[in-house]
């Protein structure tokens, strides 16, 4: 392993297939620690948000989990990507990883103990979340320094994919396990789930990189904010990312009731709907390459956004688990598409020194979307109940696409080398 960590990355052809960036050690150390991660994020996930129906039936507080995990986003993450810009990003996100790996591991030993009320679940949620998103703009920016040049594309492609391979096996055994025992056992397991990467990135021998900022965090905020407002490309994607979170939070934030009132299976059902949907998405990563080749970036996500829109007026419609669990399976494959598509554009949006700084102000418009959309969602279920609320939600995503014509997604790859050369 770590001869592995230490290697100098290959130079490959440039003609590679989708899997080249697995031949290289370093990524795929990298890529193996990051699914069981993710895998354990979909366990305490499923857990939260289960739990949270356990212990009160109020939509506005179950729409609150979702708002918690993502809610940090307005706080940090701007000072994150600037941070990830001026300082080391392995010891940052040893940091970080850490903090996840305390927080999961209280909120598992309350829970087991019996402590847990709605209000501690969302303070150790909010506690999870903001220590999740410190972490992922250093995260996303380390991609290009995993891999070489030839084959950052398709790491972020198989990232993409490995994180639904986790969407898709996380949420159904999270379900299993918290159907033998209860969730905070999720909770412990989603702790332990991080040891990987941290492994992964204590043996890591970075190079020597390179302070992009002037050492202040609030100057490097200041060129990063001067940067977006200078490069039309980032309006675009903020735009269009914003339109389509704010409107699509309402189904994943809502998912925990319908699954309670849809089906007979508990728990396990709740993972079984999430699995299915982590199984449409993965079946999404999958088609979405032949899909590019045949239509625009642009159609691509227009047609994806109707189907998501349908699929989400279904969800509040339909009752019987298995024609629920195809819908969540469409919604996955749609999703994937969307987001894919918007999240390529946002890793060539900037150069090197801008990465963290410009992917972190397009992980405040996404996240924030949707801890807004949730909270939102939620309090309007309270007022006209689930089924109208994700109409609401439907038409909203369909008048999202009117910004389709003034903003296009046009991506544009730019020189991906890592911020760390300085010999």
């Amino acid at each position: 392993m770590a001869d592995s960590l230490n290697a100098p990355m290959p130079q490959l052809a440039a003609h590679g297939t989708a899997w080249d960036p697995l031949r290289e050690p370093l990524f795929r150390s990298l890529w193996f620690a990051a699914v069981i991660s993710y895998t354990g994020t979909w366990m305490q996930n499923v857990g939260a948000g289960w739990l949270m129906t356990q212990l009160t039936m109020d939509p506005f507080k179950v729409g609150l989990v979702q708002a918690a995990t993502t809610l940090p986003v307005f706080l940090v993450i701007l000072p994150a990507g600037a941070l990830a810009d001026m300082v080391d990003r392995r010891r940052f996100l040893l940091i970080t990883q850490a903090w996840m790996v305390v927080a999961a591991g209280l909120l598992g030993i309350f829970t087991l103990l019996g402590s847990i009320t709605p209000w501690i679940l969302l303070l150790f949620t909010f506690v999870l979340g903001l220590g999740a998103v410190m972490n992922d703009p250093a995260w996303q920016a380390i991609t290009p320094e995993v891999v070489c040049r030839e084959n950052h594309a398709p790491a972020v492609a198989l990232n993409s994919v490995g994180f639904n391979v986790a969407r898709a096996v996380g949420p159904a055994l999270g379900g299993l396990v918290i159907a033998a025992t209860s969730s905070g056992v999720a909770f412990l397991m989603n702790a332990a789930s991080f040891f990987g990467v941290i492994f992964f990135l204590y043996r890591w021998r970075r190079p020597h990189f390179e302070n992009t900022g002037s050492g202040r965090v609030f100057e490097s905020m200041r060129a990063g904010f001067h940067y977006v407002r200078s490069a039309p490309i980032v309006h675009c994607v903020l735009v269009r990312t914003a339109a389509f979170s704010l409107a699509a939070s309402a189904l994943l934030a809502l998912l925990p009731l319908i699954a309670r009132s849809s089906c007979e299976y508990g728990a396990t059902g709740y993972g079984l709907l999430l699995g299915s949907f982590g199984l449409g998405a993965l079946a999404g990563a999958m088609l979405l390459p032949r899909m590019r080749t045949l239509f625009s970036v642009d159609g691509v996500v227009t047609a994806a956004i109707f189907l998501f829109a349908l699929m989400t007026f279904a969800a509040g419609r339909v009752h019987i688990f298995h024609w629920l669990a195809l819908v969540l399976f469409l919604s996955g494959a749609a999703w994937i598409a969307i987001l894919a598509c918007l999240n390529v554009a946002a890793q060539t949006m900037s150069p090197p020194w801008m990465r963290a700084r410009a992917l972190s102000m397009y992980l405040l418009v996404l996240q924030g979307g949707m801890a807004i959309g949730s909270a939102a969602w939620g309090a309007l279920a309270t007022k006209i109940g689930i089924p109208n609320t994700m109409l609401c939600s439907a038409i909203t995503l369909i008048l999202g696409l009117l910004t389709v014509r003034r903003y296009r997604l046009t991506v544009k790859e730019l020189e991906l080398a890592p911020a760390v050369v300085r010999d």
